[in-house]
């Protein structure tokens, strides 16, 4: 566990915190789940439902209906004056991705809440650990997806999504608890990606990319090499769409080119990150189904833990140790 966490919170229920303030401050923010509210944790409390007894309700159960709720989700942006959700497990995004897809078509912007997102599910098995549907959304234009580290992250995610009016964003939370992290204080996540922990040097001899629950344990990787005398930066990059928006100098700050060893840390599917670590970087990443068995032993068998990430990193710094870099 992290050393500097002031305490533990899962991305859901820290979601959920968010969703209760904005709902006690706007009638207009509304929607609901596909009958696993209570675990997705979208309920808004003292709200009222909606039923046709009391339209004024801000609570829709729309049962397991994941496309339907999706369609009626962008039905209630199209009609106007309303900013409305809908909440479902991650893995089944599936279902609900032709109407996710008009979304990002018609540049509504819906709110598609996704919890449970990684191996972290554990004994509900494959069938129900996501793997490639940060992928399959992150390949699908016009939508922005947020991956949040901790709490400070979630918070700073839903500003982001406040302020969007022209796409839809999917925003991805875990189920497990997750250390608050002092580095990811006023992150700015609207970025993208930043720096959440910077090399000693201007050019660090390696750089961790991690998103999501696996941000600690870049964190935590970095403090383990540094007493071997590497030097690491880590970089958080909760939205890959919102840091390609942004300059390339900002980019360049924060993944410096000169730098080739990287390492993604992501438990999802390896395909989008190769834009980041290059030819010469790493992905630890999970490029088959899941398993079914207790969360931290398929977590520990997937290799997302402390020494098969100082392994991985020592190889890649030998490996590529004898590269002439053009600056």
């Amino acid at each position: 566990m992290a050393e500097n966490n002031d305490q533990e919170l899962a991305t859901r229920v820290s979601s959920s915190e968010v969703m209760q303030q904005i709902a006690d401050q706007n009638r207009t923010f509304w929607g609901g789940s596909a009958d696993l509210s209570s675990s997705n944790k979208t309920y808004l409390k003292d709200q009222g439902d909606f039923t046709d007894l009391t339209p004024q309700g801000s609570n829709v159960f729309y049962g397991v209906r994941e496309f339907a709720m999706a369609a009626i989700t962008n039905g209630i942006l199209l009609h106007g004056n309303s900013r409305a959700f809908a909440s479902t497990f991650f893995i089944f995004s599936d279902y609900m991705k032709p109407a996710i897809r008009l979304a990002a078509l018609q540049k509504l912007a819906s709110i598609f809440i996704f919890s449970h997102d990684s191996l972290a599910v554990g004994e509900d098995g494959p069938t129900h650990q996501p793997v490639e549907q940060l992928e399959t959304l992150r390949a699908t234009p016009g939508i922005d997806v947020y991956r949040p580290a901790d709490q400070n992250e979630t918070l700073a995610a839903w500003k982001a999504i406040a302020k969007t009016t022209n796409c839809p964003t999917a925003l991805v939370t875990s189920r497990q608890k997750l250390p608050v992290l002092r580095e990811t204080k006023d992150a700015p996540v609207e970025r993208g990606a930043y720096v959440v922990s910077p090399g000693k040097k201007d050019l660090p001899d390696a750089i961790l990319i991690a998103s999501g629950s696996e941000l600690h344990l870049a964190l935590e990787a970095k403090r383990e090499l540094e007493k071997e005398g590497y030097d690491l930066s880590v970089v958080s990059m909760p939205s890959m769409e919102a840091f390609q928006r942004q300059s390339e100098e900002y980019q360049a700050s924060v993944l410096p080119k000169q730098v080739v060893n990287r390492l993604s840390i992501e438990m999802a599917s390896s395909l989008a990150w190769g834009r980041y670590t290059g030819i010469f970087g790493k992905n630890l990443a999970v490029d088959a189904f899941g398993k079914s068995g207790k969360a931290n032993d398929v977590i520990d068998d997937y290799g997302f833990n402390l020494a098969h990430i100082s392994r991985m990193v020592k190889k890649m710094i030998d490996e590529n140790k004898n590269l002439q870099i053009v600056k």
